[in-house]
């Protein structure tokens, strides 16, 4: 059950991507993540109820609600057009949460692939309490663009893996995820980066700081 969450949080990330780079309206983006945040409730409340006790599945299926708060966050302050700073500093928490979770990955549960992914979203939820929770709109485009690649690498791609029995090497996962980590964070900056102008106007007050029409981008 949890692979399939898997799935629908790529399916999420790389439409949040494009939200941020204006490529969907942000009120149809909404009803998505409300979608995907109600299924990330249900799916670690069913992993825990039937865990039966075991502290290694509840800690595997706990870190899930950081994300369906996360998306159920976003989903509302769309629709309600929300100032941006409190999903913003929310996902400063899920950030130093995520780091948390990526070394109990690779201490404890000796799952070295979702260690290192675990680092991606740590990343990724960092870059939105920059761009949400202090403004910096300038990473808007990186952030954007971070943020759809993530969808397939850490949510789709595992998922369908996982879904079909083809997730095996998990050293050399690791390894490959880590090195294509590295390149896609550092490589995408200088093609991405938007200088912050002094007295640009803050970014649209909603979830993801997307425009809420094509007029607005």
């Amino acid at each position: 059950m949890g692979n399939v969450g898997l799935l629908f949080v790529g399916a999420v990330l790389f439409m949040n991507g494009l939200l941020l780079l204006g490529k969907v309206d942000a009120r149809a983006g909404a009803v998505f993540n409300l979608f995907v945040g109600t299924l990330q409730v249900v799916t670690p409340t069913y992993l825990i109820f039937t865990s039966g006790g075991d502290p290694r599945k509840i800690l595997a299926a706990s870190g899930i609600y950081l994300f369906a708060f996360t998306y159920l966050y976003v989903g509302i302050g769309l629709l309600a057009d929300l100032d941006t700073t409190g999903v913003g500093y929310y996902s400063l928490f899920v950030a130093i949460a995520a780091l948390g979770y990526s070394y109990a990955n690779f201490r404890l549960l000796k799952d070295y692939p979702f260690g290192v992914i675990w680092l991606y979203w740590a990343l990724l939820w960092f870059l939105f309490f920059l761009l949400l929770g202090l403004k910096m709109d300038h990473l808007r485009i990186y952030t954007g663009w971070i943020t759809a690649i993530e969808g397939w690498v850490t949510g789709a791609i595992p998922a369908g893996l996982l879904l079909s029995g083809y997730w095996k090497h998990p050293t050399e996962t690791a390894i490959a995820l880590g090195v294509f980590g590295v390149l896609m964070f550092v490589g995408l900056w200088p093609r991405t980066r938007q200088s912050p102008q002094p007295g640009q106007a803050a970014p649209p007050a909603n979830g993801v700081g997307a425009p809420t029409s094509p007029d607005q981008k």
